[in-house]
């Protein structure tokens, strides 16, 4: 069902899986919750696998590729569904390892972490000295938060701590909040945004920003951008992320976006009905060029 003030309402990607070479698809709240794969989203990579399309995972997961590919096997998505997994938190382990990204120069080593003993591999590698406290600390480094169920109120001492002695902060990871099964958590993002209201200078790496997108059009060399279709559940990210890019974009309406839809039960119901979502898309930085409630085929 379509609307002429709205982007199309598909109930599959075989509609329009031909128009593209490329795909950049999300993973949390398009290929899983956070604790399980959907069904649906794993057979339709494995549709466009057979169509002889490349598909690329992007991801702000905060942790280097390997490891999220490691943690995606597990879950039950096979690695021969995908071409590679590119990560915010494997562009910002390259640029701490290098230190020549003109953010970095200059910038000392001491760095204090914010993140969940799980995500410590995000340090090994790197030269660098990490503190403790934000009085020995040259930069912070948010990857995310320390254990499930923490709040952004948790995290205000140390933000305002380093805001006074204006320590720069890296964010591996610019989402604001994901769906961990059904509970919604915090991350990265949130704590980046809330220190640039403090009047903090944050370098951020993964969607929307651009020097993922660059990786993947370089893991996609010879496909023209008219070409690829990106594919996600957030429009602050994912679709402005691909708008910025030049790609076109598909928003699922049933990741992190469902409960301001109604709900798991009502979000078919609200796609389908053009002023919920005019209202919806409205205020967006960028709007998508499809829609689709879940991600299937």
């Amino acid at each position: 069902m379509t609307h002429p003030d709205l982007p199309p309402l598909l109930d599959g990607l075989a509609a329009v899986a031909d128009r593209y070479d490329g795909y950049l698809v999300d993973l949390w709240g398009v290929m899983h919750n956070g604790v399980a794969p959907y069904p649906a989203a794993v057979d339709c990579l494995a549709e466009l696998k057979r169509r002889g399309k490349h598909v690329l995972l992007l991801s702000n997961a905060p942790r280097r590729s390997e490891e999220a590919t490691r943690r995606l096997v597990a879950m039950g998505i096979e690695r021969s569904l995908f071409d590679e997994l590119v990560t915010s938190g494997e562009a910002t382990w390259q640029d701490l390892k290098s230190f020549d990204a003109p953010f970095y120069r200059g910038l000392g080593r001491h760095c204090l972490p914010i993140l969940a003993p799980t995500d410590s591999g995000m340090l090994e590698g790197l030269d660098l000295t990490i503190a403790s406290q934000v009085e020995e600390a040259d930069f912070i480094l948010a990857i995310g938060i320390e254990r499930s169920g923490d709040r952004l109120e948790k995290f205000e001492p140390l933000l305002q701590a380093a805001a006074a002695r204006s320590l720069p902060m890296i964010c591996a990871n610019p989402d604001l909040e994901v769906m961990r099964g059904d509970v919604r958590e915090i991350c990265a993002g949130a704590l980046a945004l809330r220190y640039e209201e403090m009047g903090g200078r944050v370098r951020y790496h993964g969607k929307p920003h651009e020097g993922v997108y660059r990786r993947c059009f370089e893991l996609l060399d010879g496909i023209p951008r008219q070409r690829i279709l990106g594919i996600g559940d957030s429009l602050r990210t994912d679709i402005a992320g691909a708008d910025a890019a030049g790609i076109d974009s598909l928003l699922i309406l049933g990741g992190i976006l469902e409960e301001h839809l109604g709900g798991p039960d009502s979000v078919a119901a609200s796609a389908t009905d053009p002023q919920q979502m005019g209202r919806h898309l409205a205020t967006a930085v960028a709007h998508p060029d499809l829609l689709m409630v879940r991600f299937c085929c």
